[in-house]
């Protein structure tokens, strides 16, 4: 997704490569819906014990006159 365009932190376009953390605003474009999530936990370590890595701020359609970047 973030190849072709359709991912963004904190507003702006990334790379596959990007490091994401914590509070970071991740939107992620798919075709009929935008998706935005906080990051609330980038430790790995956390992670693997099951910490949450993520709240859903928002979730909406893509309108048709849209084009999600």
């Amino acid at each position: 997704m973030a190849e072709i365009g359709a991912v963004r932190i904190n507003k702006r376009q990334c790379k596959p490569s990007s490091e994401l953390r914590a509070d970071d605003i991740l939107e992620i474009a798919y075709p009929r819906r935008i998706l935005t999530v906080r990051v609330t936990s980038a430790d790995e370590t956390a992670l693997k014990r099951k910490a949450e890595a993520y709240v859903v701020v928002e979730e909406r359609p893509a309108e048709k006159e849209e084009r999600p970047w």
